[in-house]
């Protein structure tokens, strides 16, 4: 009879609330997660803003049957701009004003919950708000953090992160005692400063980690055993409570990407030798100085590699004549591009990247070396770092305080990576990263350990 019933609670399918973030970095690791649970035949409630739904529909059109989008309007915010919803569409100085617009989410989504049968609400780092009412409505939260494990163990116990909202940001640039093992992972002090701008005074980024770290049943972090068994181990300690790894979450190369601007950038990839091919993309959201765009132009024509540079439309132009003088050699592509596909090419041998967590999963997923230039918000900095200890890539040389850097130093570092023999043993680290990274089928395994976590309440227990 205890193992019909056993079966019974294994068999029992679950209605599950998912709440992100308002960033897309954030929304397509949780759409990803939504996803695989729906699979596994459970309900999942997509909760965002209707224009954020709109566009994710739109990318990623493929979702399961079993995901339905809820929107909840943005309410409006004195100094938020009225069609702004995501942080790709404001500045980093205006993220606050984001942030707070999210709070005033705290109404219609407990109203949501209230009327609904969710078993499981899945949060991400903003709302803090959220665990007390979850438990109040007899709800289980878990906290999915999209970061690295090792992002979170530099942060420290939710004590660890209250105390650093009083502490001066020189703190944030060395490691803290709390890390028992040899790590270089801290921030530079041009990255702290920038991310000061991105603070909501009423609500620290600190203050909403601990608080959110605090409130939940237990915390799932994108990251694996296989890579940083150290943090997460260290992890479950600060945080007392269960840290549950749910795997990289590597996507298809076709996964949430449109074919309409596939068939040229094909053609020119063809017609380049193997692992020659430097790809350039900074995410969404990093925007560069129009003398740091020079000085980036400047080090990659001087690297002489072919190149492929994605570059947004509201970036600064590239330095007059620099398109002209790379003419056959570098492609400068302005539109959307399918990063996984570019990356998937044979011809492509590297990456230089901002060092978003989704976009170094998907270039060690195929074992491209990275250029490591981190943008100055989020983790990006840390993951920099982390990267450069695992010794799959090279950072490029910045001033510490300003995060100024030379095109000498931008062409050197490209080389070295790419073609020198000096770089020889980081270009064979990072193609061994395709047996982690790449490997689907041991990534899938931490999904479904996941979700067996959440049908069997009980059995949030440790992950080693």
């Amino acid at each position: 009879m205890d193992e019909m019933k056993k079966k019974d609670h294994d068999d029992q399918k679950l209605h599950i609330a998912v709440f992100p973030w308002l960033a897309f970095g954030h929304f397509l690791p949780f759409l990803h997660l939504s996803n695989h649970l729906a699979q596994l035949g459970h309900r999942i409630s997509f909760i965002s803003t209707p224009k954020n739904l709109r566009r994710l529909t739109e990318i990623s059109p493929n979702q399961s049957a079993s995901v339905t989008m809820v929107p909840l309007p943005l309410p409006s915010v004195h100094g938020l701009p009225d069609s702004a919803e995501s942080t790709s569409e404001v500045p980093f100085h205006l993220v606050p004003y984001l942030k707070q617009a999210y709070d005033k989410l705290q109404l219609p989504l407990t109203d949501f919950l209230q009327n609904s049968d969710v078993n499981w609400v899945i949060l991400d780092i903003a709302p803090h708000w959220l665990p007390p009412i979850a438990t109040r409505l007899g709800i289980n939260s878990v906290f999915f953090s999209i970061f690295s494990a090792s992002s979170f163990a530099f942060l420290g116990s939710p004590e660890d992160l209250l105390r650093r909202c009083q502490q001066p940001v020189e703190d944030l640039t060395v490691v803290p005692k709390w890390i028992p093992f040899p790590s270089n992972v801290a921030f530079r002090l041009f990255e702290v400063m920038r991310r000061q701008e991105q603070m909501d005074p009423n609500a620290s980024d600190f203050f909403r980690f601990a608080k959110v770290i605090e409130g939940c049943r237990f915390v799932a972090i994108r990251s694996c055993a296989e890579l940083e068994a150290d943090s997460l181990s260290l992890l479950q300690k600060l945080y007392q409570k269960p840290v549950i790894p749910v795997g990289l979450l590597p996507t298809d190369a076709n996964d949430s990407e449109r074919d309409d601007s596939w068939d040229s950038l094909r053609q020119w990839l063809d017609g380049k030798t193997q692992n020659s091919v430097l790809y350039i993309a900074l995410g969404t959201e990093l925007t560069l100085s129009q003398d740091q765009m020079n000085e980036l132009a400047s080090g990659i024509e001087k690297s002489g590699l072919p190149f492929v540079w994605v570059v947004k439309t509201r970036d600064h132009p590239i330095i007059t004549g620099f398109e002209e003088r790379v003419l056959g050699r570098g492609l400068v592509w302005t539109n959307w591009a399918p990063q996984k596909r570019i990356l998937a090419h044979p011809s492509v041998g590297g990456f230089l990247t901002h060092c978003g967590w989704s976009s170094v999963i998907e270039a060690l997923g195929l074992g491209r070396v990275l250029i490591l230039f981190p943008g100055a918000s989020a983790d990006l900095g840390l993951v920099a770092r982390l990267l450069t200890d695992k010794r799959v890539g090279l950072e490029v040389p910045r001033d510490d305080r300003d995060g100024s850097f030379t095109a000498n130093s931008v062409s050197e570092s490209i080389k070295r990576v790419m073609v020198e023999e000096e770089g020889e043993e980081i270009r064979k680290n990072a193609w061994a990263m395709k047996e982690i990274f790449g490997n689907v089928k041991l990534q899938t395994k931490y999904l479904d350990g996941f979700a067996s976590v959440l049908q069997n309440d009980s059995g949030v227990t440790k992950f080693i």
